[in-house]
């Protein structure tokens, strides 16, 4: 019995994985433009960003946040804050540590070429301890001659990048999303080959 169950277990694991995998297409032309730069500058877009079931992101925001503020006067106006600085104090260094360091460049506003990364969604998921919903992003990546913003050499889709702690005690939303952001980093290093 207990073989069975260990068995089942595993299966669904590995169900779930295939099911949540994170995919990253070449949309437009040529992945390995980095293959031969030192250097890149990296930015970042939340423009048209939607968040779970919302379509758009301050939809979102205006209702978690009337949430926190109906159990406690305040809560909800800080994670507000909390959530958009999230952003360049959490995500964003997460992002570009583990790209750089899988592409071995370096993050220069001088560099040849400028990698975007808008983000078009983000599940933030959840862990109430027994239940868990891992948090996942999906983005869109352009690179363009930092002279000429116009040029644009590659673009590229990001989708389910997974977000959640290896040891299940990402309890914290701000934590699975900057994993999502961190696994993006990793991935999309390896997918443009550098």
């Amino acid at each position: 019995m207990r073989t069975n169950s260990l068995f089942i277990f595993v299966i669904l694991m590995i169900a779930t994985t295939v099911v949540n995998a994170q995919k990253i297409k070449l949309n437009d032309g040529d992945k390995k433009v980095l293959s031969n730069e030192t250097s890149v500058n990296i930015e970042f877009s939340y423009d048209n960003v939607s968040v779970g079931k919302f379509k758009n992101e301050e939809e979102y925001i205006a209702k978690k946040k009337e949430e926190y503020n109906k159990k406690e006067a305040g809560k909800g106006d800080k994670w507000a804050e909390d959530w958009k600085s999230d952003r360049n104090r959490a995500f964003e260094p997460q992002f570009i540590e583990q790209f750089l360091e899988k592409s071995d460049l370096k993050n220069s506003k001088d560099a040849k070429y400028t990698l975007v990364f808008a983000t078009t969604f983000i599940e933030p998921g959840f862990n109430v301890g027994v239940v868990r919903k891992n948090a996942y992003i999906n983005a869109t990546v352009t690179i363009a001659e930092t002279a000429n913003r116009n040029n644009i050499v590659a673009t590229i889709d990001v989708e389910k990048s997974p977000g959640r702690d290896a040891m299940g005690y990402d309890f914290d939303t701000s934590w699975r999303i900057s994993e999502a952001y961190a696994k993006a980093g990793k991935s999309l290093a390896k997918f443009l080959g550098k």
